[in-house]
């Protein structure tokens, strides 16, 4: 008889094996032993790291906060703004109750400051927005304004004051600013900072970005609560005077117009700039020189100016008390000097406007004086750390901007360079006689020059799509005759000038000034003088920002890491592609890329706005060159065909030119023949070109185009946009006389062209183009 079948685990399953089950949980326990341990020497290695660099670990607190505010305007909506919030409340929390305060002091420290700092700065900026923020118009109007005049800026250059105006808009709830450009004809007496005025205006909304890695006006006028810019076009008229005795404002003009009455011509403008802050009367040729050659930052009263000032203020205050022994035993000579200097440049800082750059660098001025007061160190990057979280703190935008970024990158590559080893040594080396030790400091001031340039110029690149070549050269000759030389005439000229006597001094002044805009002209001319690039990827600004912070604020070997993502940005930013394609947020107007440094367009336009950014947006120099004179297009009264080859394929661009009735069985074939169709106008449904139809309703909702052929990359507007409040998602509509596509029996019969497929208009005749 068989035995019965034994019930039990079949083969193969895991019970079978009864010593398997305590093997695999081993394993198990083996891996989370193993990760755990990993972990461990992580952080005991990152808190040794901590420990040895006391001083440089506190200065990333400063970077985190700037970080906050970098990561609120990338985060497109309030949602991810409320998620970043959590997460950094998270992980300080997380980091305090899990990481061991005995073991890991430092990393424990580290992880909660860093989370803490990253949220104040998107707080604040969030915070910042929501008190200053202000809607622009909807759209482009024709108004009567009245209201009082809040600024008045003088702009001698253009024949032009710009005018800040705080009025009443009957879509707005309370009171709004407008800017607004008066042009000298239509300026009216008495028309002044408190005054009540009418006038009439045009004016349009704050303007978005024309095209990707254009400036973004909209974002500007946000943070200065502007409701919207425009220019005066009808008589002008003061209701009610102002009541306001003398202001800083007008004290501000009162100066310029005295320099330059003292001193004509270009020289006159630019000491004017350096005396009261007015850059309005400089000629455009002469700033665009100054920019060119690298100093551009002379006309903008920053450190330099204000550190000038201050210094020398310093200086003879403290040789003065030193010639008193009675004083200089009773008193800290080293205090009052301070309290003066600090007196002189708080002085000067509201003279020449109270811009946020001057007071950024105001206030670094004001913690050099107090360490000198105090017996520190005042030349360190502590004291620039202070100064940047207090003009965060108050002005956070400001760290969006290029004044901001270029003034504390200087200041930074200064102090991290001549306290790195080397220099040091450089710096005290053997004791030679005075050609050697004047030698040695010309070859310091050369390379600190060097240094400075290329920290500026990846941001230079990004901002402007422009950078001077030999500004390092430039700036050898320029800070020192600006420092040493023309700016103490400027005092002494305005001081012998209250006893009538200050002829021979301004005569000095104009020497020197005419001597620095020489330099500017010389350098500016030369061959290779300016670097241009095209916008260049965000992420690679953001690698350089962070290699150089690394670089600079870190001490030791361990600073040199820092390279790696500074070479791997700059290697992307040199290596960034020039689009094909160039398109408005309008459609109006579009770039052609791909002939030498000539950019082809389908307007030509009346100004030089419109042809400065075309060309710089394109990373070019050379000229505009229209569409319709293009050996590669056909162009007729309403549409061109641009023909182009990249990579090998031919691409085929159909561009509207014209608002006319175009018959749609024309339109529907020419766009079928097309790969990318533009217009500035609507385009029906049956048009589908094989890549892209980016007529008023794509547009729309994308904002301006940067289109690489070869890799089939757009960029738009939009995409680097989100919902903080200063762009406006823009909605379709039609132009003034524009005819929408209707009916064939509302408009004439067009005529087929053959040879484009474009729908001819019976208004003129397909033209012929002809080779450049």
């Amino acid at each position: 008889m068989a035995s019965p079948a034994t019930v039990g685990p079949a083969a193969g399953d895991p019970a079978a094996d009864p010593v398997d089950l305590p093997g695999r949980r081993a394993r198990h326990w083996d891996i989370r032993a193993r990760l755990s341990s990993m972990l461990e020497r992580g952080a005991d290695g990152a808190d040794a790291f901590l420990d040895a660099r006391p001083f440089e670990r506190g200065l990333w607190l400063v970077v985190a906060f700037a970080a906050g505010i970098v990561l609120w305007v990338n985060l497109p909506v309030a949602e991810l703004w409320i998620t970043a919030l959590l997460v950094c409340s998270a992980m300080a929390i997380l980091a305090f109750l899990a990481i061991d305060a005995v073991r890991h002091p430092h990393l424990r420290l580290a992880v909660i400051g860093l989370a803490i700092m990253i949220a104040a700065g998107l707080a604040t900026i969030w915070t910042r927005s929501t008190l200053v923020g202000q809607p622009g118009i909807a759209a482009p109007r024709v108004v009567m304004l009245q209201g009082e005049v809040v600024e008045r800026r003088e702009e001698p250059a253009k024949a032009r004051a710009r005018i800040v105006l705080q009025t009443q808009m009957a879509d707005f709830p309370g009171p709004v600013r407008v800017r607004v450009n008066l042009p000298y004809d239509k300026d009216a007496q008495g028309l002044v900072e408190g005054a009540q005025v009418r006038m009439r205006a045009r004016l349009m909304p704050p303007a978005a970005p024309m095209l990707p890695g254009a400036y973004d006006f909209a974002r500007a006028a946000w943070f200065d609560g502007l409701a919207a810019t425009g220019s005066v076009i009808g008589e002008v008229r003061v209701l009610v005077p102002s009541h306001r005795g003398a202001t800083l404002r007008g004290l501000q003009k009162s100066l310029a117009d005295h320099v330059r009455a003292r001193l004509g011509g270009s020289a006159g403008t630019i000491a004017a700039a350096f005396a009261s802050g007015d850059r309005g009367a400089i000629a455009e040729a002469d700033e665009d020189a100054m920019r060119d050659a690298g100093l551009t930052h002379l006309l903008s009263i920053s450190g330099l100016h204000v550190s000038a000032l201050v210094g020398a203020v310093y200086w003879i205050v403290a040789r003065l008390l030193a010639l008193f022994p009675w004083i200089a035993l009773r008193i800290r000579v080293p205090l009052a000097a301070a309290l003066t200097g600090a007196l002189a440049g708080l002085a000067y800082t509201l003279l020449t406007g109270a811009e946020v750059p001057t007071i950024r660098s105001c206030i670094g001025a004001m913690l050099v004086l107090a360490a000198l007061a105090l017996g520190r160190d005042p030349l360190s990057l502590r004291m620039v750390a202070v100064g940047g979280l207090v003009v965060m703190l108050f002005w956070p935008e400001a760290v969006l901007g290029p004044s901001f970024q270029m003034s504390f990158a200087a200041v930074i590559a200064i102090i991290a360079f001549h306290s790195s080893a080397p220099v040091k040594a450089f710096l005290t080396g053997e004791h030679h006689g005075p050609l050697v030790r004047m030698a040695r400091s010309l070859t310091l001031l050369l390379v600190t020059g060097l240094v400075i340039e290329l920290a500026l110029m990846p941001i230079g690149l990004f901002h402007f799509h422009r950078a001077g070549v030999y500004g390092s050269l430039a700036n050898v000759i320029a800070i020192p005759l600006t420092t040493f030389v023309t700016m103490p005439l400027i005092g002494i000229a305005l001081l012998l000038d209250l006893a009538g006597a200050g002829a021979p001094v301004w005569w000095l002044v104009g020497q020197s000034l005419d001597l620095l805009l020489a330099l500017a002209h010389f350098v500016a001319g030369q061959p290779g003088a300016v670097t241009m690039l095209p916008p260049v990827a965000p992420w690679s600004f953001v690698l350089f920002v962070s290699g150089m912070l690394w670089l600079a604020l870190w001490t030791g070997r361990v600073r040199l890491w820092g390279l790696v993502p500074v070479s791997c940005a700059l290697t992307a930013m040199v290596l960034t592609p020039t689009p094909d394609i160039l398109v408005t947020g309008d459609g109006h107007h579009v770039g052609i890329t791909g002939e030498g440094d000539n950019l082809i367009v389908l307007r030509m336009g009346r100004g030089d706005y419109m042809r400065d950014n075309l060309l710089e947006l394109a990373g070019m120099e050379g000229e505009l060159r229209p569409l319709d004179a293009w050996r590669r297009a056909t162009c007729n009264d309403d549409f061109c065909v641009a023909r182009l080859q990249r990579s090998g394929r031919r691409f085929t661009v159909l561009i509207a030119r014209s608002r006319n009735y175009i018959d749609d069985m024309a339109l529907s074939a020419a766009c079928e023949r097309a790969d990318i169709v533009i217009a500035d106008r609507r385009l029906p449904f049956s048009c589908r070109p094989r890549m892209l139809k980016a007529d008023r309703t794509y547009l729309a909702s994308t904002g301006g185009l940067s289109i690489n052929l070869s890799s089939g990359h757009i960029r738009t507007v939009a995409e680097t946009q989100g919902h903080q409040g200063w762009y406006r998602w823009p909605t379709p509509r039609l132009r003034q006389n524009e005819q929408p596509a209707t009916s064939a029996s509302q408009a004439p019969r067009p005529v087929v062209d053959r040879s484009t497929g474009l729908g001819s208009s019976p208004y003129g005749r397909t033209q012929r183009t002809e080779p450049l």
